[in-house]
């Protein structure tokens, strides 16, 4: 691998670690990220630990303000209530036209990924988990065959990606989503668009129960 390569594959590592202590309440929000304090702390130089912060503000996590530098981005109740509404209905839209769009091939790679949600599953791994579902998740966009929508949903997908996964730790959360993921291979499968539809959109959307304990979630967070 050549040093660029390297440096780059350090820098994704990097963003993914820092992610993971924003999603778990380690780092907070409105918290300043000092690019030489996490270069000591991860024993690196400054320029994987940049690289990794400009990714992380492409897609909402972070934000990059003069003379501040990096802060952990703020996201109100209110705030995750609609973005969580708005991927909805883009998950719902790839639905709908992957069930008419699919090839056999992405049949074939849809319930590989299904299949290996289930594993993570039965092994209540829900770290494991939320990574192949993402996975799954991103066949259906593919498998719509419209790459404008594709990019916005994995856009508005990587801004949620903290809350998605912290969804999964409330209790049978992860139980229930593998439901709704055989529901929805079965829709697609079945070149059911509307029932693709509808099942990912209530899949997705984050209301009534759901909401008070993501927001719950939330608040134990910034509680600790």
């Amino acid at each position: 691998m050549s040093e660029t390569g390297a440096t780059s594959r350090r820098s994704e590592q990097l963003g993914d670690e820092i992610e993971e202590r924003i999603v778990t309440g380690e780092y907070r929000p409105g918290m300043r990220l000092d690019e030489q304090e996490l270069a000591n702390e991860f024993g690196v130089s400054r320029t994987p630990i940049r690289e990794a912060l400009i990714h992380l503000a492409s897609s909402g996590l972070v934000e990059i303000r003069p003379r501040r530098g990096a802060i952990v981005a703020e996201a109100s109740p209110t705030r995750l209530c609609e973005m969580f509404e708005v991927m909805a209905e883009l998950e719902a839209m790839c639905g709908r036209l992957a069930a008419r769009r699919i090839t056999p091939e992405e049949q074939v790679t849809l319930l590989e990924a299904h299949r290996a949600c289930e594993a993570a599953r039965d092994a209540d791994d829900p770290d494991q988990y939320y990574r192949l579902n993402e996975v799954f998740h991103e066949c259906i966009y593919q498998a719509s065959h419209n790459g404008f929508l594709a990019e916005q949903a994995d856009v508005l997908h990587r801004r949620l990606r903290p809350y998605r996964r912290l969804q999964l730790r409330v209790r049978n959360r992860m139980r229930s989503s593998f439901s709704e993921h055989q529901a929805i291979v079965d829709c697609i499968l079945a070149g059911d668009s509307e029932g693709a539809g509808t099942t990912l959109r209530n899949h997705v959307v984050v209301q009534g129960e759901r909401f008070a304990d993501l927001v719950a979630s939330l608040a134990s967070l910034n509680a600790a």
